[in-house]
């Protein structure tokens, strides 16, 4: 059904009269009178009982003038949002980042930007498949590596390192590895080399297993690592921002690491100017520059 038709109907029902119409919309009332009627033809029904004191809508005219009338409020309600968007965030954001980092970082802040943005609507989707931005999929992702799709907009957050931690219990009990060659007495809790991850993080995990470990935990994501190691089944290889949030962590071997994973936050260029964007962009910006100040802190005794 053509839009304009229907708008230039909407316009003479509620003026009830063509001469009216024609007014606001800056038609002539012949040119009004021709859409009306090509409308009522494309239907085969009539619309209005013409009279010698203006229009009255036909039953049939009834009907397409209620549907048209919900079609101008939610019309006139999107223009108010559309308008408010300019100050205001709100609506539904789609997020995408790995199930380590989604868990283990990205979850624990998100109070904070509820408490600033309470009307956003938030998709957290984390899985290690990387989700086609361009195509929609979703509106944001936080990705291990520099997104390579084309019209994307990408921001470099951090960089991330795999490590090993132990919990201050553990250690308490069996004491900290003084070297790799150490390590093989105490159980290796890691991810399995052939669950989805980074490659630095694998890389690492492959290394440490050649060292003679005489006990293995793998579990196909870092949430259970480190819930094995807050349990104290052994020492875990681990994304390091972890200890920023989970103090009871000590870190073994600390020249033990892997190389360098960058950390980019990436979106459609077509959302350039979206203030939901925005706002998850500048959140995640501080609660990292909040981390770096808390990992520069002093520890008190």
């Amino acid at each position: 059904m053509d839009w304009d038709k229907l708008r230039i109907f909407h316009a003479v029902a509620d003026a009830g009269s063509l001469t009216h119409a024609g007014d606001t919309l800056h038609l002539s009332q012949s040119a009004v009178s021709r859409q009306v009627r090509a409308l009522e033809e494309s239907l085969n029904t009539t619309l209005f009982h013409r009279h010698a004191r203006g229009l009255i809508l036909t039953e049939q005219g009834e009907l397409l003038f209620d549907a048209t009338q919900a079609m101008n409020k939610r019309l006139d309600a999107a223009s108010a949002r559309i308008r408010d968007s300019e100050e205001e965030v709100f609506g539904d954001l789609r997020v995408t980042t790995t199930l380590g980092f989604g868990s283990l970082w990205l979850a624990p802040r998100l109070p904070a930007l509820y408490e600033d943005f309470p009307d956003l609507k938030i998709d957290l989707m984390l899985e290690e498949r990387v989700l086609d931005l361009p195509m929609r999929e979703a509106d944001v992702a936080i990705r291990m590596k520099e997104p390579s799709q084309a019209d994307l907009i990408r921001k470099k957050l951090m960089t991330v390192r795999m490590v090993l931690f132990a919990s201050k219990s553990y250690v308490e009990q069996h004491g900290a590895p003084q070297d790799l060659k150490s390590l093989g007495d105490h159980r290796l809790i890691c991810q399995s080399p052939d669950s989805i991850q980074v490659g630095a993080g694998q890389r690492l995990a492959v290394e440490l297993m050649t060292q003679d470990i005489t006990s293995l935990l793998t579990v196909n994501n870092y949430f259970g690592v480190l819930q094995g190691v807050l349990n104290n089944l052994g020492i875990g290889v681990l994304p390091d921002y972890v200890q920023v949030d989970t103090p009871d962590l000590v870190r073994v071997l600390p020249d033990v690491q892997s190389t360098e994973v960058p950390v980019y936050l990436a979106f459609p260029e077509e959302l350039r100017h979206s203030k939901r964007i925005a706002a998850f962009r500048d959140f995640v910006q501080k609660q990292i520059a909040l981390d770096r100040q808390k990992a520069a802190a002093p520890v008190m005794r």
